[in-house]
């Protein structure tokens, strides 16, 4: 798909509208009260700060002329403790506010964490997992501050404005009404700014995305890029993306700034235009004390109206990240629990696909009126060329991807009608990427159950011929390992794997290409442990490498959309069909 992409900009599914700041809501609700003690020391601060102006006007107009220095010194006193009043208060709110933005980064991040552990495989193979980081981590910082301290300030900054204006109207109302004639000059302005700084913003979101998902194919493809030279090319890359970024982040600022040029200069005329008609007032009309007061005030006027042009900014700003982060919580969980669904029993390991088609994207299907009944403990292998759906067989028996028709039963209950959990903790499966997490040896494979003893771990590796290789190493089982198991080679990593799966003690047991990376010594003891593993247990081998497979109870050669050809593997071979010129082709090789 061309989402799967990093150089491809990703599209909103719906526009933007109210709901998305509303639902945002739901996480500052949580801390609602600590935010109305917010609000609450943010009043007390603005309103103390307030009164320094008012106290000017009343020592110039009657403490100075008349000489009262007591009155002067009630004032400065007045002056020093709303300072320090507006101080207290100021620090105490930013602490508490310290505390919602996290709180609220943590509950979002707790939220998006939980819900990409719930997508399908689907919703993985169509995106660079660059662009997941990006919303998980990147987009939910942006967008904590503005949820938090944005809407602390927004409530804080209207309080300002009209508290400012009662002030500036008990001083003179003529020169309120001049210093307030700018109003709907800024608000048309915003208006008319308002869709290019959506779009700005938006543009920025997209090229940071792309941007952090190059960076990150290109870490794990580190190896392969220093193996074919490519280090030049791939900085030329980043360096298209990185100027794009640069491009996106400077249109946009641009267009942000265009709101604060806007209040500066609509300010700075109509305060000059007060001062005009508050000197030509002056004397009994208008006093010297007034005309600084309402100075003072005006100034303060157009301070909140920027505050508010800048929050504007950052509201647009969250907005373009909170529309993905939205998306990625929208993004529907299609491999999921059945409303009805129930636990699945203890099983056996009978298996039957009926009438199954499959496909991944809807048009082109992969399987088509698929039937295999499999009884418990019995050891199917699955072969055939790239492509032909041998993967796609045991992924439907783990349910990793939802069947377009027809049914799959265990032990004949519909694994879409019973809940994945109790689907999947009775299968082992090994993949064909063995993923080690970083940690010790010991931790990742009893990743495969947590309540393993140290005993059952070791007795799991002695089994699959990894205790000699984990032994020699320098701290043996406590040996750290670093993500996706650098420290190890292919074998060993597959073998650790291998462990892991065994300790899950599955009834179902699935092994895709699960020996591709052993070499043939350590193979030939590996099948000793394998044939003690797949007793009593139904097992599912997928194997390019036919001689790992010759035991198995049933072969399958994959193709057409289906079973192509089916039966032991002496039986195959008489048959001089597929299978056999699959086999004769790497004998001869």
């Amino acid at each position: 798909m061309a989402r799967n992409r990093f150089d491809v900009d990703e599209t909103l599914e719906t526009p933007f509208n109210i709901k998305h700041l509303l639902r945002a809501g739901v996480y500052v609700k949580r801390h609602a009260k600590v935010m109305i003690v917010s609000i609450l020391f943010s009043a007390i601060s603005a309103a103390c700060a307030l009164v320094g102006p008012k106290m000017v006007e009343i020592a110039l107009n009657e403490a100075v002329p008349d000489k009262d220095y007591g009155k002067l010194f009630i004032l400065a006193g007045i002056l020093l403790v709303s300072i320090i009043a507006s101080i207290f208060f100021s620090i105490k709110r930013s602490r508490y506010m310290t505390t919602v933005g996290q709180e609220v980064i943590y509950d979002i991040r707790k939220d998006l964490f939980e819900h990409l552990q719930r997508l399908p495989f689907q919703f993985y193979d169509d995106r660079p997992h660059g662009k997941i980081l990006t919303r998980v981590i990147n987009y939910v910082n942006s967008v904590s501050d503005a949820l938090s301290n944005g809407i602390i300030n927004f409530v804080l900054e209207i309080f300002n404005l009209v508290l400012i204006a009662v002030f500036m109207f008990f001083c003179d109302v003529r020169l309120t009404l001049v210093v307030m004639a700018g109003v709907p000059i800024f608000v048309v302005v915003v208006f008319i700014l308002k869709p290019a700084q959506r779009r700005a913003w938006q543009d920025v979101s997209n090229k940071s995305s792309n941007l952090n998902a190059y960076l990150h194919e290109s870490l794990d493809g580190m190896k392969i890029t220093q193996a074919f030279t490519r280090e030049e090319t791939n900085a030329g890359i980043y360096e298209n993306l990185n100027k794009k970024m640069y491009k996106s982040w400077m249109k946009a600022q641009y267009t942000s700034n265009l709101v604060w040029y806007s209040v500066d200069n609509i300010s700075t005329w109509v305060v000059g235009a007060m001062y005009l008609i508050g000197l030509s007032m002056l004397g009994p009309a208008v006093q010297i004390g007034t005309l600084i007061a309402i100075a003072a005030y005006a100034w303060r006027f157009w301070q909140p109206i920027l505050q508010l042009s800048n929050l504007y900014n950052t509201f647009i700003n969250a907005v373009a990240y909170l529309e993905r982060i939205f998306e990625m919580m929208d993004e529907p969980v299609t491999v999921d629990d059945a409303p009805d669904a129930e636990e699945l029993p203890p099983i056996q390991g009978n298996l039957s696909f009926e009438d199954v088609t499959f496909t991944y994207d809807g048009q082109i299907n992969v399987l088509e009126h698929f039937n295999l009944d499999v009884k418990a403990g019995e050891s199917i292998a699955l072969v055939g060329p790239t492509g032909a759906g041998k993967t796609t067989v045991v992924n439907m028996i783990s349910r990793f991807y939802n069947i377009a028709k027809g049914r799959l039963l265990i032990d004949g209950h519909d694994v879409s009608k019973v809940t994945l959990h109790s689907l999947r903790s009775q299968m082992g499966i090994m993949l064909q990427d063995s993923f080690i997490f970083s940690g010790t040896i010991l931790d990742n494979i009893r990743y495969g159950r947590l309540d393993a003893t140290d005993e059952e771990i070791i007795a799991a590796a002695k089994t699959v011929r990894a205790d000699e290789f984990i032994r020699e190493m320098p701290e043996g089982y406590l040996t750290q390992v670093n993500e996706r198991g650098s420290r190890l080679s292919q074998g060993q990593k597959q073998l650790i794997a291998f462990a892991r799966t065994l300790l899950s003690d599955p009834k179902i047991l699935v092994l895709d290409e699960a020996t591709s990376s052993i070499d043939a010594k350590t193979e030939r003891l590996l099948q000793e442990g394998l044939q003690a593993l797949l007793k009593g247990r139904t097992s599912f081998i997928i194997a390019h490498r036919l001689s790992t497979i010759k035991n198995c109870d049933r072969i399958l050669y994959i193709g057409n959309k289906g079973i192509a050809e089916a039966g032991s593997h002496d039986e195959l071979l008489q048959k001089h069909g597929l299978y056999y010129q699959l086999y004769t082709a790497q004998l001869e090789s």
